[in-house]
This record gives structure tokens, sequence and C-alpha cells, in this order.
């Protein structure tokens, strides 16, 4: 486990393809690249599990304006469970070739941003365990590649999206919004009761005796001829907390 600021030697990695950080004790703000030709070749992120913080940054190839003209070849980025925090970024929106990103266990705020319909190939979206307010934009029913979507554990309202994909998510993705309405959660929009919805897999799993901590799963499969992270995780702030909906 190294523990240790973002590592700014790896410019010099000119063919990095691949960068997986995961589960260490980096620490502090990320450093940008110091030349627009750093890291041109880089398609997948990992720096899931470490501690990282202030605000997501626009700048990961030594630029902080024209995501799209810098970062459209990435195809997963994981920043989850970290210290991030402000509100995600407008010009993700732009990463027209991200299939999958995971920003859970941070601590942003704010919208979750209208320009995320953007990201058409876009197959899974993990913002569960921030402080995301406002409604689940309907622009996401845009996404029709996306298979697993989780925004639970936030501060979220109004009702679900409806229709295409949509139809597919079940409980485990909405949990913890108090404000959410609609299939597949127990409260329709009209203050009616829809039906108990099913318990949350975690809630069958037994508890190590004399500990208390919570620990997460995932699962990361990286596969380099395709250029895709596939990542399944629990999240630990409804664990901790006991919140559900």
């Amino acid at each position: 486990m190294v523990n240790d600021s973002f590592p700014y030697w790896i410019e010099a990695l000119s063919e990095l393809q691949v960068l997986v950080l995961r589960s260490n004790r980096f620490h502090g703000p990320i450093t940008a690249a110091t030349s627009p030709r750093s890291l041109l070749k880089l398609r997948i992120v990992d720096l899931s599990c470490n501690n990282f913080f202030v605000p997501l940054p626009t700048a990961v190839k030594g630029f902080e304006i024209e995501l799209v003209k810098i970062l459209t070849i990435f195809t997963s980025i994981d920043l989850s469970c970290n210290n991030f925090e402000g509100q995600i970024p407008r010009d993700i929106g732009e990463l027209s070739s991200l299939r999958g990103l995971s920003l859970s266990h941070n601590n942003l705020v704010g919208h979750i941003p209208s320009s995320l319909r953007n990201m058409t190939r876009l197959e899974w979206l993990d913002l569960s365990s921030n402080k995301l307010s406002g409604q689940i934009p309907t622009g996401l029913l845009d996404l029709t590649f996306l298979s697993s979507f989780n925004v639970s554990c936030n501060q979220l309202v109004g009702p679900i999206p409806k229709g295409k994909q949509f139809n597919t998510f079940e409980y485990g993705s909405y949990q913890g919004n108090l404000g959410l309405c609609g299939v597949p959660l127990s409260r329709g929009c009209n203050n009616n009761v829809l039906g108990k919805p099913p318990p949350a897999p975690w809630m069958n799993s037994h508890e190590d005796d004399g500990s208390k901590l919570e620990f997460g799963w995932k699962v990361v499969a990286i596969g380099y001829g395709f250029g895709f992270i596939f990542r399944a995780a629990m999240g630990c702030g409804c664990l901790r907390t006991g919140v559900g909906v």
C-alpha cells in the first residue's frame, strides 16, 4: 500500500494506456501534466479508494478546458472512495467515448449534470454515496446502452424517470434518497404507497463478530482488447448510516 501524493512522474510514460492506483493511500490534489503531449494514449483511469481531495479535476492531460478535445478517448474513469468535493463538472458530458464512470463515495454536491445525456456510449454510471441534490435528469433516458445505474445515498428528489432502460433498474439503485418517488420505490409520486420494496442484498449478509467496520466489494476486470472496466460496488455510505427508503 503506497502512502504518497499523486505520482506526477507518470507523465513521462508516453505509451501508458491504463492507470490503476486503486486501494492505496495516495492523497492531496491530482496534478495535471506539464506537457500537452503527456498521457495522450491514456484510456482507463482507476484512482478509487484513496484520499484524493479538492474539486474534481477538469485537467488530466495538462489542459483545464476543452475536455472534448482532450479526454474523448477515455473509456473508463473510476474516482470513487476519495474525498473529492464540489460539483460534477458540466464538461464531463463531453467524454463521448466513456463506457463507465464511477464518482461514488465522495463529497460531491449540486445537481446531476444534464450534459451526461451526451455520453451515449455509457454502460455503467455510479454516483452513489455523495450529497447530490435535485432531480434525476430525464435526459438520461437517452443513454440506451446504460445497464447499471446507481444514485443511492444522496439527497435527490422528485420522480424517477420512466421508460427504456430505467424500467430495468431495481430498488438498490435509488435507496437512501428520501425525496425520490416512483417505481421501484415504495413511495408513489402522489403520496400513495406502491408496495414494500425488496430488502437490499446486504441485509441478508452476516457480519463477523467483533467487527464494526463495513467493507464494500468490487470486481474490476480490465479488457485490454476492448478497452473497458467493469466495476460493481456496494455502497458503504448506506451501510454505515442505515439509511433506506
